[in-house]
């Protein structure tokens, strides 16, 4: 195969233009949007749980773990979740969920745009199923909230749908960076979770808006970590493959409580009332589960510190891990607002601290944050996220490596397991499919010359069309067919001035053209052609706008060297799946008897 002809001032790495910095711009002020969001959302959230269960008038994030209500706690979440069941009714039904589920579901199909009331309604909503005592997290809240206020504000310029995504991202990732003061985190979320590409378009903006809201946390909401730890000890080699078991373990739980949230909502789906009466019976759950364990009640961040600090020991840890996982799925399955972040952290710090009973090394907080880590990786499928997240609330940098470890082994499981994660499983129960995998276009890869036939029938530009006409005609019973349907038309140094095909042929037969007529005088529409130093997906991307089915492949000097067409385009990814599919031993062993054979020794 030949060299491609010239590469230099035509192929780069990237293909972000300046515009990028346009949408940085705007990124930067959806930053710092979605930390006043962030703060508002929390500072409601403290209120309606003092309000509800202390009777007081204070914005501050207090546990419900501590109210004196006695048996009046079974009313409360039922209270809230009826209004949650009524404004999703009678507001939108978009804000039953998680959080993230809706947002990925906005990207993916809805051109990244959220509806005005989502944005105001989410929140609220929200604010009202923690407040009253719901066990979730405010992050999946507020990352939608966030996305919310990016895409409305995209809305009100002249943006393609690529770009309202990146500022819809940029509003989730800073929303998330302002409340748990994880900017990097953040970013890697949206990388994972949201984007869907991996574009200097998207990134650069996404991390501006992550940086700005984290630059305003420390004036909103504190600096800090959110829960600070002391450095651990470095583990021996044998700690180390305690983490893959740890990280199995958490693993296996992921797959659990992500079954376990759906199989509930299938159990309400069977029920003969209005979906607007479900979160009210989660919220009966809910009241049940605070009586049985008030530290399962609302987000918990106080008790995730001290599970980390090694703080909450004992058989407490049972109850928690038990009642928390029944009453957020529940909760959760039955339709009301919430998010995950903050529960799994929970659960699997709780479960880290359980099995810290079992291992010789560490101790219970450190197996908290280790299995914390774990659980996120696995039920998310974002590993990376979740190895950043953990080390940024903490600060525990020397829990890198076990981080890496037993994240790496809770995704590899969850992976083979469970078809889809937490988050995609809502999407895809809507009817659509959400990709995972990060891969190069084999079409960005491959080039022009790679995939083009080089033997090429073409049409004199001075023959009569008379002559075309019979070369293009289809045969009557018993003949010979046309070799093909269209034919690039060139003039006498093979430039190419046009292509032929049955259409033209058809129009040329009911307009009566002359058939003395050259050819190359009865084309006028300029010919689409390609490059044979340019990518494939370029070259495809032309002819899926012009709506035709091949091109003529020109040199940079203008003269025929080729053609491609559709089957050329398939040809592009029959390759790449030979790649992954066609498995050989390029190096074989060859037996000891066999190889002192050939240099002439005995065995």
């Amino acid at each position: 195969m030949q060299p491609p002809t010239r590469s230099d001032g035509v192929l780069r790495d990237f293909t972000t233009d300046a515009r990028v910095v346009v949408l940085a711009l705007m990124a930067t002020f959806v930053g710092a949007l979605s930390a006043v969001v962030a703060y508002a959302l929390l500072r409601l959230i403290g209120l309606i749980t003092n309000v509800a269960f202390f009777g007081r008038w204070s914005t501050s994030l207090v546990s419900p773990a501590s109210n004196h209500l006695g048996g009046w706690v079974l009313v409360v979440p039922v209270v809230g979740a009826l209004g949650v069941g009524m404004m999703a009714r009678y507001g939108s039904e978009k804000i039953r969920g998680h959080g993230i589920p809706e947002a990925m579901e906005a990207i993916l199909i809805g051109q990244s745009k959220i509806e005005p009331k989502v944005a105001v309604l989410k929140p609220v909503s929200s604010a009202i199923s923690i407040g009253t005592g719901g066990p979730f997290g405010a992050e999946g809240p507020i990352i939608m909230t966030g996305g919310a206020f990016g895409s409305l504000f995209g809305q009100l310029f002249h943006l393609s749908a690529g770009e309202r995504k990146t500022l819809l991202v940029a509003g989730a990732a800073g929303g998330m960076s302002a409340t748990f003061g994880t900017p990097v985190a953040a970013v890697l979320l949206a990388v994972e979770l949201l984007l869907f590409e991996w574009k200097p378009r998207s990134f650069i903006p996404v991390a501006a808006s992550s940086a700005v809201a984290a630059a305003l946390r420390p004036s909103l909401l504190g600096s800090g970590a959110l829960f600070p730890v002391k450095l651990h000890a470095s583990l021996p080699w044998d700690g180390l493959l305690i983490c893959v078991a740890v990280g199995v373990g958490a693993g296996i739980a992921s797959s659990l409580v992500s079954a376990l949230v759906y199989w509930f909502e299938d159990l309400f789906r069977k029920l003969p009332i209005h979906w607007m009466w479900w979160p009210a019976i989660g919220g009966l759950c809910i009241g049940i589960g605070g009586l049985i364990e008030p530290h399962a009640l609302g987000v918990g961040y106080g008790d995730i510190h001290r599970l980390v600090t090694g703080r909450l020991v004992g058989t407490v840890l049972i109850g928690l891990v038990i009642v928390k996982a029944v009453i957020w799925s529940f909760s959760l399955g039955s339709g009301t607002s919430g998010g995950v972040l903050a529960p799994l952290l929970m659960i699997g710090g709780a479960l880290g601290a359980l099995e810290a009973h079992l291992i010789p090394v560490g101790g219970s907080g450190f197996w908290a944050l280790i299995s914390m880590g774990a659980v996120l990786a696995g039920t998310l499928g974002a590993p990376l996220t979740a190895i950043v997240f953990v080390v940024e609330v903490t600060r525990a940098l020397n829990a890198l490596l076990p981080l890496l470890i037993a994240c790496t082994a809770s995704f590899g499981v969850t992976v083979l397991f469970m078809r889809r994660s937490i988050l995609t499983e809502k999407v895809a129960r809507r009817g659509h499919h959400v990709m995972r995998e990060y891969v190069v276009d084999p079409f960005e890869v491959q080039r022009v010359a790679d995939v083009m036939t080089r033997d090429v029938d073409t049409v004199a530009a001075d023959a009569p069309l008379g002559e075309v006409t019979k070369l293009l005609t289809p045969p009557v019973a018993g003949g010979s067919r046309p070799r093909h349907p269209a034919y690039p038309v060139v003039d006498d140094d093979r430039r190419v001035v046009g292509i032929v095909t049955r259409g033209d042929l058809m129009e040329w037969t009911v307009t009566g053209v002359d058939p003395d007529l050259r050819v190359g005088d009865a084309i006028t529409d300029p010919p689409i052609v390609g490059y044979p130093d340019e990518p494939v997906g370029r070259l495809a991307d032309r002819m899926a706008l012009a709506h035709i089915g091949r091109a003529p492949i020109v040199s940079r000097h203008g003269t025929l060297v080729g053609i491609v067409s559709r089957t050329d385009l398939l040809n592009a990814r029959t390759h790449r799946i030979n790649e992954e599919v066609d498995r050989r031993r390029l190096i074989r062993l060859r037996q000891r008897r066999e190889a002192r054979q050939r240099v002439g020794t005995t065995p």
